[in-house]
């Protein structure tokens, strides 16, 4: 539980205890700033600890990779710097099979741009395929794997990163929501949430999903949508691989528990709002480039993020959507679990008496480019943006937080962020989507 006092005044308030607030946290606090970490619900409640627990730099969007590589190596020895072990860092490899030539032209194309940036990704045949995975059934045309890509334990990393960032002196407080920003000149001047004021001259939000209402309530237009994912974890098997795979329609990652975190990888569910509407013709050549089957369900169960006749203006003194709602538990998609059930026995034979322990759901933040939107708000100073992290968050969350920290300090980023920054959307530029 982390239930730290409410400061009167800090240097920064990070709003969201996922991956990237946390991470911002923790690397603010590593410079000296004061630092609280305001989360609705508990730490790494939604999204952040219901994702695939892949570390991986194959695959990424052109101007997320560097970002990517250098998230593999903070990844690489934060158990070591923090001292907690729920932050280890496992390298795997990453695998990528093909099973026709077109999806082996894009896995060609991408190792360009690996090359390029010198990451140790290869072209593999389907013989080496073959060889190296006996135990798996296909009729692949070829693939690629990035050895140094590796996996961390998503269940439990963002917790022990939260920690972490308390013993650096960040107030990490769960169950206070932050309900708006206070604003005087045209600049933050500090954040109410529903515990009381905090004074600060600066604010990252970073709270996933939730994160366009909240930027709509402060007058910030941040064009976002979420959709639904489903996963699921068998019970404790022998292990028959211990590699990141990517099939058609099937990805498995061995957990340090000894059993797979799988999911059928091609289904998500949106549910419509009125940000559907608004933001629809922006998300038009994402749709069109998914390999994923988006099903639309009109109505949202109550309270979700922007659900039909939730309140779209609050004040600091009204409760706000974000305690309705302290953590968003989606309904899982019986297709994706009935999909992982049968495609499991005939990928993979030797797990065919394996069964599914778990099954869960989470709301990703998706831009209409599906890549993340970092950076300070060209019309509300002060105010930094770090969401919108696509369903990529948990490997490149903590070089988001460190990148994060450095532009609230007015540092240079050490990474070209254009295709990051948050008036992309407003500024004339074509809307061109990464790997979603």
């Amino acid at each position: 539980m982390f239930d730290d006092a409410l400061p009167p005044a800090v240097d920064v308030v990070v709003i969201g205890a996922g991956i990237a607030g946390t991470a911002t946290s923790y690397f603010l606090a590593g410079h000296g700033l004061k630092v609280a970490l305001c989360e609705k619900g508990r730490v790494a409640g939604e999204q952040s600890s219901r994702s695939f627990g892949w570390i991986r730099q194959q695959g990424r969007d052109w101007a997320e990779l560097p970002v990517m590589m250098e998230s593999n190596r903070i990844w690489r020895g934060l158990a070591e710097e923090t001292g907690e072990a729920d932050l280890n860092f496992t390298e795997s490899g990453c695998y990528y099979f093909a099973e026709s030539q077109a999806s082996l032209a894009r896995y060609e194309q991408w190792y360009e741009l690996a090359r390029q940036h010198q990451l140790d990704t290869r072209m593999l045949t389907a013989e080496e395929l073959d060889n190296r995975f006996p135990d798996l059934k296909g009729n692949w045309a070829g693939g690629m794997v990035t050895p140094s890509d590796g996996r961390g334990e998503h269940f439990t990393a963002v917790s022990a990163l939260a920690r972490a960032a308390r013993r650096r002196g960040v107030a990490v407080i769960e169950n206070c929501a932050v309900r708006t920003v206070d604003i005087e000149a045209g600049r933050v001047a500090g954040v109410v949430t529903e515990k009381g004021r905090i004074r600060c001259e600066k604010a990252v939000l970073a709270a996933g999903v939730w994160s366009t209402y909240f930027a709509a309530n402060a007058g910030v237009n941040l064009p976002q949508l979420g959709t639904c994912s489903s996963g699921a974890r068998t019970e404790r098997c022998p292990e028959v691989f211990s590699a990141n795979l990517s099939l058609d329609g099937l990805s498995f990652l061995r957990r340090d528990d000894g059993s797979y975190t799988v999911s059928s990888s091609d289904r998500a569910v949106h549910f419509l709002s009125p940000a559907s509407f608004k933001y629809f013709t922006r998300f038009f050549a994402l749709l069109k480039l998914s390999a994923r089957d988006v099903r639309l369900k009109f109505r949202a169960p109550p309270g979700y993020p922007g659900a039909w006749g939730s309140p779209r203006r609050w004040s600091g003194d009204e409760i706000s959507p974000f305690e309705r709602m302290r953590v968003v538990n989606p309904p899982v998609s019986p297709t994706v679990v009935t999909r992982i059930e049968e495609r499991m026995p005939q990928r993979c034979p030797a797990l065919k008496n394996v069964k599914l322990a778990e099954t869960w759901a989470g709301m990703i933040d998706v831009t209409p480019d599906a890549v993340p939107t970092l950076g300070e708000d060209p019309a509300l100073k002060g105010l930094y943006i770090a969401t919108g992290l696509s369903g990529h968050g948990f490997g490149i969350g903590p070089a988001i937080g460190r990148i994060a920290a450095d532009l609230v300090r007015e540092e240079p980023p050490g990474h070209d962020l254009r295709r990051f920054r948050p008036e992309r959307f407003f500024d004339g530029s074509a809307i061109v989507p990464g790997p979603y």
